[in-house]
């Protein structure tokens, strides 16, 4: 759908200067330099979040172009120290340097989710430090928190979107649960650099990828790099020792799995968080569906709705032998992109050089924001998508013969491969292609799965009202003790 065009290189080593901010259109606030990647936040120099509204701008008629990226390494510099400065931004590349789009046609002009947000959010500039012999600066993770979708109400003509609407305005993460969870991001990974000195701490799945809501759990990952590569359950196991001293830490649980986590809790508060050692595939995908997340203003809406549904429903514990969030999330994507009018693309296969799994860890964030606009023909209303996704999965996906797959955006036919023999559900991971549904291994919790997709897409067909799969006020009302 968009060309690809060649790396340049920059006087600044891989990191290409700060551009124009420009957001993706129907997202109307964001936090400049949210999540920092390894650099140190100052509480008391964090600014205040300040949005100004935007001005509309009829969306321009010509395609934009796409601005390349750079992979080169940077070359070690003599005034690199612990205490060299250096402000960074990472910001969406302008439209008007973006790669044409294949099949593109001029936006309707109604719509107010393609009109170009100017932004005025100070940025943070913070102080990292690794150790006595060398500064190691890498890019910020940029997230963008939308105070409300205005653009939303284009796609809330009928009573079910509205509800959706409502639910997803009540619920989503605000801004100050993203600054809440950087400073404590920060503040930890500081003192986890006094015994593991150029450990670098990400803050991951839901929280950054702009699916998450108000009671989501922050994911995080732990990237120490070296010759040697260290044990996980090793390294976590130190970590529960430190952290058990922290003034600030509380209620540490090493969870022995596949993945081996360390659980713990903000002291005196709600906040929850789950640290993996070295699990990078996580910080790849979570800035792939950040893409996905502001690639159309109804994504966003449907997953954290699916999400809550399934939740209502016990569909969505993945340790109980259900389907796991990011898995759910997979499976909107792949109904979104396989609808007659695809509302979303194959953002692997149209931008490989933004997407590339050989893409070196500290350059993610900044490929993620060389993604062109993408403009659907689909004008379908939030209700109808839901009623489609629940219709798609309880009547026409074959479970049994075929595999999604975001990558390809398809479902591509399923082979006799040890990863999708004898599975109830396959949904292939977009990164390392396995199956993130193996959790499903009864045929009774298989079952109940589908039998929940068949009832609630009967129900929702019949009474076109959210309230009839489920408790529409009471979760508003759950989440409104979180405020």
């Amino acid at each position: 759908m968009f060309h690809r065009n060649g790396a340049p290189s920059h006087r600044n080593g891989p990191y290409p200067p700060t551009q124009v901010s420009v957001t993706y259109n129907h997202n109307p606030q964001r936090i400049e330099g949210a999540n920092r990647a390894f650099h140190v936040l100052e509480q008391e120099r964090l600014p205040p979040y300040v949005w100004s509204p935007p001005p509309y701008f009829a969306p321009a008629m010509v395609p934009p172009q796409k601005p390349a990226l750079n992979y080169r390494r940077k070359r070690p510099n003599a005034d690199n120290t612990p205490y060299f400065e250096k402000r960074l931004r990472l910001d969406p590349p302008s439209h008007a340097t973006a790669s044409p789009v294949l099949n593109w046609a001029p936006p309707p002009s109604r719509l107010p989710h393609q009109a170009v947000a100017a932004l005025s959010t100070p940025a943070l500039s913070c102080l990292d430090r690794f150790g006595p012999s060398r500064h190691i600066s890498t890019p910020p993770q940029g997230q963008t928190v939308p105070k409300s979708f205005n653009s939303l109400q284009v796609y809330a003509g009928d009573h079910l979107s509205r509800q959706m609407v409502e639910l997803f305005e009540a619920c989503q993460q605000q801004s100050i649960d993203l600054e809440r969870k950087e400073v404590f991001r920060a503040r930890l990974q500081e003192d986890i650099q006094s015994i593991f000195s150029v450990a670098r701490l990400y803050l991951t799945g839901s929280s950054m990828n702009g699916l998450g809501c108000r009671s989501s759990d922050a994911d995080l990952c732990l990237v120490i790099t070296g010759n040697k590569k260290p044990d996980p359950l090793s390294v976590l196991s130190r970590l529960r020792k430190l952290f058990r001293t922290l003034s600030y830490v509380e209620g540490t649980c090493l969870i022995r799995a596949k993945v081996p986590i360390l659980k713990f809790k903000e002291k005196g508060s709600d906040l929850e968080f789950d640290l993996n050692i070295n699990n990078t595939v996580g910080i790849r995908n979570t800035f792939l569906l950040r893409s996905y997340a502001h690639a159309d203003p109804r994504v966003r809406p449907m997953i954290l709705v699916v999400k809550k549904w399934a939740c209502h429903h016990q569909i969505n514990d993945a340790s109980k032998g259900t389907l796991s969030s990011y898995t759910l999330v997979l499976m909107v994507l792949h109904y979104l992109q396989t609808v007659r009018d695809p509302v979303l693309p194959s953002l692997q296969r149209d931008h490989p050089d933004c997407f590339s799994p050989c893409m070196e860890i500290d350059m993610v964030p900044e490929g993620s924001t060389h993604v062109p606009p993408y403009i659907s023909r689909n004008q379908s209303s939030l209700g109808e998508l839901l009623l489609g996704f629940l219709r798609y999965y309880a009547s026409e996906f074959s479970w049994d013969k075929q595999v999604i797959s975001v990558r390809e955006a398809t479902a591509f036919p399923k082979t006799y491969a040890q990863e999708w023999r004898k599975k109830f559900i396959c949904v292939e991971e977009p990164f390392e292609r396995n199956n993130v549904a193996r959790a499903v291994h009864e045929k009774l919790k298989f079952d109940a799965i589908k039998a929940q997709f068949f009832q609630s897409s009967r129900k929702l067909q019949a009474r076109r009202d959210l309230n009839s799969i489920l408790p529409l006020r009471a979760i508003i009302n759950k989440e409104a003790l979180r405020r």
